[in-house]
């Protein structure tokens, strides 16, 4: 059984391969009922943690619980060291993930509609705009947890397969192009695709790691909170964990044709008082979360909403859980006109275009991009300055196989080089990276052969030594979007090796 898993934010969602059509799993929630999800949600019990809608059991029973614990990837300093707290209690970020996709794994061989099925390997994804440590978590904690992992997209990458299989007809020799909008529930990615049949080849993506249908709870509850006259720092942090789930459930039940929300607001005296909300005044409180969304994609569109650059455009395609609220696609169709499309099954999408890439008989391809620029500074003028060197720029195409290689060659002039790694979203007219920066651990090269042994230091003194060795920095990116350098002094031999995954 191939699978296409799509881990998001609040909800875990699979589909899978049958004979040319891509199923979503339903998974067999604590009531005995099926349910097309596997919520990302753990808790902590005493016989340990529980994952999906276990831990909502236990939630329910006064277990402290944790949700959208994704969104800790999203961080600039996250690594394989990151703690969480679960319950008052330390544990690092990967152990959780290992121990949610292994509790997953599970409920695919035992509480699910293809439990009779023996699981082959999975296609997984990541938000476009993921950092390597990002990448590097995902992908290791599904190895983990068992997982025989076929290959990691981009999700709306992934949704964009999903969009042309569903989609076939509108894409023409004259509208070639999709935008995928992909509003999940922690993070905001869109995508530029040109379509030629059933071969993919991603323009360009942009996005943002804090945007996300749990900000749209957030506003739903702090309406809710001053409609009943609660401060919320009078709510436990189990009160506040309920409102917000209680929100998410209101907001996902929203139509079009809509007009109240209630909801329940807890108390510090342990009671609850219902309150009523206006949905146009939800919907003009989110409102500038849309626009947010609309506002990071603009550098894709471009003039887009002119004829001539809407002429080749096929359409703008919402996928993502938070897609779905009714205010979205509204929103856009009033910038963007008819040619905006939700699709039928805006939470699932990507794990249905997941599904269409490991599917060998599909016949889809893709040329995905790096989306993130990666670079690295470099001591200079004694360890006085540092040079900026653009390794990597964020359009480069990721391999399909193998991987790309980049070579640096040049004669070191100190006695150690001292190397910051750092992926960036654009470069300033200098050639200096600007805007989202995120730093990896520097790397201490020596360059002095006295300093050359089995545990180099980190930390000396930097001084120019001349004339110095032949260094070659070799970068290799592989199909993942993850980078390793070789550092090699080429006339000692002497090498280190690096895997850029953690900052």
């Amino acid at each position: 059984m191939q699978l296409g898993v799509d881990f998001g934010t609040t909800r875990t969602i699979v589909a899978f391969v049958d004979r040319g059509n891509y199923p979503v799993v339903s998974f067999t929630d604590q009531w005995g009922d099926p349910q097309d999800h596997f919520p990302s949600v753990v808790a902590r019990t005493a016989d340990g943690l529980v994952h999906g809608f276990e831990a909502l059991a236990a939630a329910d029973d006064g277990a402290p619980v944790l949700r959208s614990f994704k969104r800790a990837l999203a961080s600039t300093e996250v690594g394989p060291q990151t703690a969480v707290d679960l319950g008052g209690e330390s544990i690092t970020l990967l152990e959780l993930l290992v121990s949610h996709l292994a509790a997953l794994r599970t409920a695919l061989g035992e509480a699910s509609s293809i439990s009779a099925e023996p699981l082959d390997s999975c296609a997984i994804a990541v938000p476009a705009h993921a950092h390597s440590a990002q990448r590097f978590l995902t992908l290791e904690a599904f190895r983990r947890a068992g997982f025989t992992v076929h290959g990691m997209l981009n999700e709306p990458s992934a949704a964009g397969f999903e969009y042309t299989h569903r989609q076939a007809r509108t894409v023409t020799s004259r509208r070639r192009r999709v935008i995928v909008y992909d509003l999940g529930g922690g993070t905001f990615d869109a995508s530029l695709v040109r379509v030629d049949g059933t071969a993919h080849e991603v323009l360009d993506s942009l996005g943002l790691n804090d945007l996300g249908g749990d900000d749209f709870d957030r506003v739903l509850a702090e309406q809710a909170l001053a409609a009943a006259g609660v401060p919320e720092a009078e709510l436990t942090a189990a009160q506040l964990d309920t409102l917000l789930a209680d929100c998410r459930e209101a907001k996902e039940r929203l139509s079009p044709q809509s007009r109240r929300i209630a909801l329940d607001v807890p108390n510090a005296s342990g009671g609850s008082r219902e309150v009523t909300l206006r949905v146009d005044d939800f919907y003009a409180a989110a409102a500038p979360l849309v626009r947010t969304s609309v506002e990071a994609m603009a550098p894709l569109v471009g003039g887009l909403d002119g004829e001539g650059e809407l002429a080749d455009v096929a359409g703008i395609y919402l996928v993502g859980g938070a897609s779905g609220l009714p205010m979205v696609p509204r929103m856009l169709r009033e910038r963007f006109g008819r040619r905006v499309h939700r699709s039928p099954y805006p939470a699932a999408s990507t794990a249905i275009g997941l599904a269409i890439s490991v599917d060998a008989q599909s016949g889809f391809s893709l040329t995905d991009r790096l989306s993130r620029g990666f670079g690295v500074f470099r001591e200079g003028s004694g360890g006085h300055t540092l040079a900026f060197d653009p390794i990597l720029d964020r359009t480069a195409a990721l391999p399909e196989g193998g991987a790309v290689e980049v070579t640096r060659r040049y004669r070191a002039a100190h006695n150690v080089g001292v190397f910051r790694f750092v992926e960036y979203a654009a470069l300033d007219g200098a050639g200096e990276p600007r805007g989202d920066l995120v730093p990896f651990g520097q790397v201490t090269f020596p360059f002095d052969p006295a300093l050359q042994g089995d545990s180099p230091p980190d930390a000396v003194d930097v001084w120019r030594r001349e004339p110095g060795p032949e260094v070659e920095e070799r970068y290799r990116i592989d199909r993942n979007g993850i980078v390793t350098v070789h550092i090699t002094d080429l006339d000692t031999g002497f090498r280190r090796t690096q895997a850029l995954t953690a900052g």
